[in-house]
Order: structure tokens, then sequence, then C-alpha cells
């Protein structure tokens, strides 16, 4: 009785369902159609294989169907996480116990057992389908991660994406300091491991690829900037670029380390420089990142600049050299190697550029010079003057 009456809102339930689901999925998910595709069919056939529990009216599970083992496998090839896919088999089961629940307050023969027992059937079911899935992803997920390196890498992108794992098997003290680096080119392990040594840290990395490597040093005193600096110089890099997070303490900030050694990739990757640290290029890394800000800083700030013969170069350079000097016009002027007139008389056609005062907007200037500056299209000052 009672599952024919889920049967008659069937469609209902899996609309909901999916609802649900697809709610938990991000852009990438559902941009490849044969997940998606996949998804669907699971949870269809997850609905059906839940209602056939309550029509036998039985405890003993019956087999799970192929399509949600092969989503489980197909979730492990996609790299979606184990948390994420069992998180959806639980908003299915959450749902489908609120009909249940629903509909046997419906039915007058149904009392307080039979909505025990419903409940029962549907847990019992559920425990096995969670147990069958859990076995099969990592089945497939086992036979990808061939070489232990394989496996440290799964390991360690799973805590940074959050997962509490147990991770001893990567040799590491995540309840130290650690300072997260990004290094790329030829030697870029070499070139690692001779920091851990130079530094006595302990060292956690993972090969990307043949050119890049995610590392973190680990200790129990936080690593002093300044130690770095003469470290990371004293030697040549031979090609090799590295860039830094700041220091960070647990398992906390070893994620953070390493996300702001990410953030500040882009500004290394742009600058050539061996060496690029994260609370050297912080704000303009935050920036960067805010398309609606950067872009506004530009349009307002330095857009206006562009109708100059020179595209506005060298008054550009005149405001790099005002704020350089502490909007000092002397100060700039020696910069720049003229005098102060031709600094002051440069700053007044940039007021009337961008319709403003100075003195109101020169931090605004700095950022959108940065921004600009990361994006290789401006000149250094002196050579513009």
């Amino acid at each position: 009785m009672l599952a024919q009456r889920l049967r008659a809102r069937q469609e209902e339930i899996e609309d909901a369902i999916l609802a649900r689901v697809f709610g938990l999925s991000d852009e990438a998910e559902m941009d490849d159609p044969e997940y998606v595709d996949g998804i669907r069919a699971s949870v269809s056939d997850g609905l059906e294989y839940g209602i056939e529990a309550l029509e036998r009216d039985s405890e003993r599970p019956a087999p799970v169907p192929t399509s949600i083992l092969s989503q489980a496998r197909l979730a492990a090839r996609k790299g979606v996480s184990l948390d994420k896919v069992l998180r959806r088999y639980f908003v299915g089961y959450t749902l489908l116990g609120d009909f249940v629940v629903e509909e046997s307050e419906l039915m007058r023969s149904s009392g307080r057992a039979s909505i025990k027992r419903y409940l029962r059937i549907q847990a019992g079911i559920f425990d096995h389908l969670i147990g069958a899935i859990v076995e099969e992803y990592w089945r497939d997920a086992g036979s990808r991660t061939g070489s232990s390196e394989q496996r440290r890498v799964e390991l360690v992108e799973r805590l940074l994406d959050g997962e509490v794992l147990e991770a001893r098997e990567l040799g590491y003290g995540f309840e130290d300091w650690h300072l997260g680096l990004i290094i790329w080119g030829e030697g870029a392990l070499e070139t690692v491991q001779s920091l851990a040594s130079k530094l006595d840290r302990r060292l956690l990395q993972i090969r990307r690829d043949d050119r890049t490597v995610w590392a973190w040093l680990g200790g129990r005193e936080a690593i002093e900037s300044e130690e770095l600096a003469l470290v990371a110089t004293a030697e040549p890099f031979a090609g090799v670029s590295l860039v830094t997070g700041e220091p960070a303490c647990g398992l906390a900030g070893w994620r953070t380390t390493y996300r702001q050694a990410k953030a500040a990739l882009p500004i290394a990757l742009r600058q050539e420089r061996p060496v690029t640290r994260y609370g050297e290029v912080a704000l303009v890394a935050s920036l960067l990142q805010d398309d609606l800000l950067s872009s506004s800083l530009r349009e307002t700030y330095l857009a206006p600049l562009d109708e100059e013969r020179d595209g506005g170069a060298i008054l550009r350079g005149t405001l790099r050299a005002y704020i350089d000097a502490g909007r000092q016009v002397s100060s700039a002027a020696a910069l720049l190697g003229v005098n102060r007139h031709t600094v002051a008389k440069r700053l007044r056609i940039i007021e009337e550029r961008i319709g403003r005062p100075l003195d109101g907007c020169t931090t605004e200037i700095d950022a959108a010079l940065r921004i600009e500056d990361v994006g290789g299209q401006i000149l250094p000052y002196r050579a513009v003057s």
C-alpha cells in the first residue's frame, strides 16, 4: 500500500531529489554530459531500489543497481570527492524518508509501529547502498593510483579540499608550522629539497608534472622571512622559480599557506622573478581575483590617460614616481630627472583627465598602477621621463 502511494508520486520525488543533488554540483560537473546523465540514472534507479524494498517489506537488501555502481566508478575517474558523492545519496535518502513519513501518516491503517518499520527498512537498504558505493569508488580509485606517488598526490588534494583523512603515510607533521611553495622549471624538485636541507625543515612535496612541484616546509618554529630570503638568494636557481605563501600553523595553516602561494602564482609568472612571496603581492593578488574592481580601477584612473600621444606612458610614470616619493613633487622630480614645475604640470593634466583631485584617490591609483604593472603594460618611470 505504501509503495503504491510512493509510486504514484515517483516522478515528483525524483524531481525533488534531482533538484537538491544538482544544487550540490559545481559548474565543471554540470558541463560534463556523461556525468550528468549518470547522476540522473543513479537517482532514478536508487529511488526505484528504495521503493522496491518497501514493496517486499523486507530488510534483506537486493543487489545494488549497476547504474549506481557505474556512477561511483565514474565519480572516482572524474576526481569527484567521495564526500560529495555520499552527500548526494544522503540527500536522496532524507527526501525519500520525508515522503515515507508523509504518506504513512495519510494512511489510516498505518500506526507508529508501521512507520518505524518502514523507516528501519529504508535505513537498512541505505546502509547497504552506501557500503557498495564506497567499495566501488575505492576499487576504481585504487586501480588508477598505481604508484605511491599518485597516492600521495590524491591524499594531498583531498586534504586541501577539506576532507578529514588519516594521512600518516605522508610522513609530515600537520600540527607544526608550514610554508607553502610552488616551484617550476628544470630542477624544481632538487631546488626544494636543497631549501629543506638548508633550512633544516621537514619536507612534503608532490610532483604535478615534470617541471612543477607543490611543497611544504614544516617545523616546530615559523620560518622567518629573512631566513628564507637568504637561502633563496644564496645560489642561482638556474631557470627555477618559486612562489611562497606566508608561514602558518596547523592543518588549517597548511591549507592557507598553499592557497596564498597559488594566489600569488599568476603574478610570479608575469614578473619572471626567481622568488615571489605572497606577502609582497597580496594586495595585487586579491585585486586580480576581483574582475569588477580591477577593471573599474583601470577604467576610472588609467584609461583617461590613454588619449595622450604616447598612450599615457609619461603620465603613468609620473604618477608612479609621485606615489613612490610620498606625494612630494620635488622628490618625484628628482626620481624622474626633470624639474618640479614639469612634474606639477603633469599632475594637473592628470587631474583634468580623470576629473578629480589626486589627493583623494592616490590609494586607488596606486592599486590600478600595480595591477597594470603586473600585466606588463606600464614602463618603469625612469625610462619614460
